[in-house]
């Protein structure tokens, strides 16, 4: 079996790598693989110059493994581990040069991420200054700038990879992504100055929602259909009949709940050898190697369910509750015409319970809100486990962009769920993507025609007729 491994951002040492090489080809006859050691080849990659971008790298990459040898006519099979930044790297790798047409002719036969970035990292929108300077992630390294966009919630390239993802048809091309995260926090690490350090649901790092490929994809389109009761005037944001939630095909995911996304004790990729946090690590990615058919991959599902079932229902030393599940919402506003609506210039609000209010949502399942000015997504982030409890099991949110008035504007709308459960919505330990489309109105008084033979006169006082055209 010829494997590679793809590092982080901002990587700069073949050491982040740590053990895990060696102790996978030591371990791998136990499981029937064969692995030697000179058919592994560690990469790397620069992420840590402001010029690069995810494309250059995806780019680079297809260069450099038709160098390696063996592959000068044609990219022989291979199988990969990646951590962190290394995930999306290797899918905007896939996405570029096969794509979802093309997977048939995929060499990459077993894709294992390590806490991977595949929605993001919280960390991200602190800005490349303060970033540079969390040692849970970093030694000294400047961040490059064009990745850190990337990692950013809410991202335009976070967008477009995980909506082409929509239409993998994994195990059925031989192809078995994987993914295992952590949710614990080491206290080597913390930064009381940053919460999302020691936020639950994350590794410190990464959140599990933002690891899992397992995510959702609710497209809602603003209907000609009036809300009844809401104050002022509201049409009503309706998902597809057909549809109304869309997902990838699954993609199996382990929690493992003691293990942090850096650092040689619970670090994910770089534990020692000699702790037990080691051994699991082993175990579990050559469980995911040993996998060759769609029954194979069906039955790692299972057993990786199980496993995140069981590390979820533990509680944590020196807690008193249960390691908690989360979700992220990832939502953007657009115009018909598929122009964004900026960030200043709407807001949402999140509704609940039969009449649809905003002040009916359970009690403290509000954790963290993000907005990426670049792109105007809003990222909210909440305990799926209070909003499995949400009042009536009627969740809806409503948008209210500007201008709301004068001669082009746009009206309130609002999104109830009416029968779509909660647990639709908001999945534990997953991401979903609300792509809102909202009508941008013009008033017929923006443009009207008066006749050359009445006289000249002056239309700068010109009010909006309340009329719109259609």
């Amino acid at each position: 079996m010829k494997l590679i491994f793809v590092h982080g951002w901002s990587v700069t040492n073949t050491s982040t790598y740590g053990e895990l090489p060696q102790s996978l080809v030591s371990k791998s006859a136990s499981v029937g693989l064969s692995i030697d050691i000179d058919h592994i080849y560690l990469g790397k990659y620069i992420s840590f110059h402001d010029e690069v971008s995810m494309d250059d790298i995806a780019r680079a990459m297809e260069q450099a493994l038709k160098d390696l040898p063996g592959n000068q006519d044609q990219i022989q099979p291979f199988s990969c581990i990646t951590h962190s930044t290394g995930g999306p790297v290797v899918r905007a790798w896939v996405d570029k040069y096969y794509g979802s047409a093309g997977l048939a002719t995929l060499p990459l036969q077993h894709l294992v991420m390590l806490a991977p970035a595949n929605h993001g990292s919280t960390l991200a929108a602190l800005g490349k200054q303060r970033v540079g300077r969390i040692k849970s992630w970093f030694a000294g390294v400047e961040p490059g700038q064009r990745i850190l966009d990337w990692l950013c919630l809410g991202s335009q390239g976070q967008w477009q990879l995980n909506e082409n993802g929509m239409a993998y048809d994994y195990a059925n091309n031989s192809f078995y992504p994987f993914v295992l995260s952590g949710q614990g926090i080491d206290s080597k690490f913390y930064d009381f100055l940053n919460g999302y350090l020691v936020e639950s649901g994350s590794d410190g790092v990464v959140r599990v929602a933002g690891a899992n490929m397992n995510y959702r994809y609710l497209a809602l389109e603003q209907s000609e259909e009036l809300i009844n009761g809401v104050a002022g005037k509201a049409y009503r944001l309706k998902p597809s009949d057909i549809e109304p939630i869309r997902r990838p095909a699954a993609v199996p995911i382990g929690v493992l709940s003691e293990f942090s996304h850096s650092g040689t004790k619970m670090g994910i990729l770089a534990n020692k050898a000699n702790t037990a946090n080691h051994h699991i690590v082993v175990d579990q990615v050559l469980a995911c190697l040993t996998v060759n058919s769609a029954a194979d991959y069906s039955q790692r599902s299972q057993e990786m369910k199980q496993l995140t079932q069981s590390e979820q229902a533990k509680v944590p030393i020196g807690k008193k509750q249960l390691i908690g599940k989360y979700c992220m919402l990832v939502v953007r506003v657009r115009d018909q015409n598929g122009e964004h609506i900026q960030n200043e210039d709407y807001d949402i609000l999140l509704l609940a319970g039969k009449g649809y209010k905003p002040h009916q949502l359970p009690e403290g399942f509000f954790v963290d809100k993000q907005m990426n000015t670049a792109t105007h997504s809003l990222v909210y982030y909440i305990d799926a486990d209070k909003m499995s409890q949400i009042k009536d099991n009627c969740f809806g949110l409503q948008v209210m962009a500007r201008p709301n008035k004068g001669f082009s504007f746009y009206c309130n709308t609002q999104f109830r769920s009416e029968g779509l459960a909660i647990d639709e919505v908001c999945g534990a330990n997953q991401t979903t993507y609300i792509d809102i489309t909202i009508h941008r109105e013009v008033d017929k008084n923006v443009f009207r025609f008066d006749k050359a033979s009445n006289p000249s006169g002056s239309f700068k006082n010109v009010k909006p007729s309340g009329d719109v055209i259609s």
